[in-house]
């Protein structure tokens, strides 16, 4: 199996990556990696694995059709895992037209040069082709508190423009599904986090900015409720629904941990209290800040993976507390990748602006 992976070297990208590269019985022949390099995409997520005979990195836009089509081509490509996307929830109330670009329409480009690169291989590779779009729960709305999870026939109701964006995407996917034949297969994800996570989401900002005593930011009153899934569980899930999902199909991966924002960050501080305390052997929870809440922010997501565990057989590895445990200490031991990020490549300032609690 030749793979192509779009965005490989974001926070999910990264990681689904060195998984599949790691594992000594996987088919993959080939794994080539296109990415554009904007703010979250990060070489240095891949370095250690550039002299790797199968993998292949090529920097580009999944817009660029011709390219795309070009490397389909060159690279003899069995199947595509679509991770591209403009994905912070804070920068699309701001700025929403780079993730209409990136999330619409390089979407919609990208299954164009699938369509045709599919439809030209030979009968028997052409009926296992896949295209896989790795979407967000984000994409379903919001939820009340006693409200039963999203299942994959929760109707679409995005509430900020990056959900909006990633709804149009999973519904493009569909209709070239449906239209044209193309062998699709979508996943919807809850909040992923672990190592390799860029900096400006939750649970990286609140451990970065403990151990500089910067204050931690906690939109409202910290009860907004999200699902956390450990990007190695969701990698692993999606290498699962590659290989033996039903074609047209969707399936959520959730991580089966709710948990209200103000908690995470609490058990965030505890752990850091116990592996690195504060000099002055106070709690980090003394530097708990309240800040405006988000305009339009969901309440609580919650996801329903019963589809994805009943039909393929998937769970995930890591409860909240060991996956948790396991981002802290690769963070504390980790030191320089952040720095280069919050010094070199972001700016800081806006890390402490606020909290982020989308993928």
């Amino acid at each position: 199996m030749n793979i192509l992976v779009t965005g490989g070297c974001g926070f999910i990208g990264s990681n689904f990556i060195r998984q599949r590269l790691a594992e000594s019985a996987s088919p993959l022949r080939k794994l080539v990696n296109l990415d554009l390099l904007t703010y979250a995409g990060n070489p240095a997520n891949l370095a250690d694995l550039a002299s790797d005979p199968r993998y292949v990195f090529q920097k580009g836009d999944i817009g660029d059709e011709a390219l795309v089509a070009g490397l389909l081509k060159e690279h003899d490509i069995d199947a595509i895992v679509n991770f591209a996307a403009e994905s912070h929830v804070d920068r699309s109330i701001d700025s929403p037209e780079p993730f209409i670009q990136t999330n619409v329409t390089g979407t919609l480009r990208l299954l164009n040069a699938a369509r045709r690169h599919g439809s030209q291989l030979p009968e028997g590779r052409r009926e296992k082709f896949r295209f896989l779009h790795v979407s967000t729960d984000e994409v379903y709305g919001t939820l009340a508190p006693h409200d039963p999870a999203f299942s994959e026939t929760t109707p679409f109701a995005p509430n900020s423009p990056y959900a909006a964006s990633k709804a149009a995407s999973d519904h493009l996917v569909r209709a070239f599904q449906h239209t044209y034949g193309l062998p699709t297969l979508t996943t919807n994800c809850s909040n992923n986090y672990g190592p390799f996570h860029f900096p400006e989401k939750l649970i990286p900002l609140i451990i970065l900015n403990a151990l500089d005593g910067k204050p931690l930011p906690v939109y409202g009153d910290g009860q907004q409720i999200r699902d956390w899934l450990y990007v190695e569980d969701h990698a692993a899930a999606i290498w699962l629904v590659l290989q033996r999902g039903r074609t047209g199909e969707t399936y959520n991966v959730g991580g089966l941990n709710e948990r209200a924002n103000l908690d995470v960050v609490k058990t965030l501080c505890a752990l850091l209290d116990a592996k690195s305390p504060r000099p002055d052997g106070a709690s980090y929870n003394a530097q708990i800040t309240y800040v405006a809440d988000r305009p339009g922010h969901d309440r609580r997501y919650a996801i329903d993976c019963s589809k994805l565990q009943s039909e393929l057989g998937w769970a995930p590895h890591e409860s909240f507390e060991t996956g948790l445990t396991k981002t802290v200490d690769w963070y504390l031991k980790n030191r320089s990748w952040t720095d280069d990020i919050t010094k070199n490549r972001y700016n800081r300032e806006r890390l402490g602006a606020a909290q982020p609690v989308s993928k």
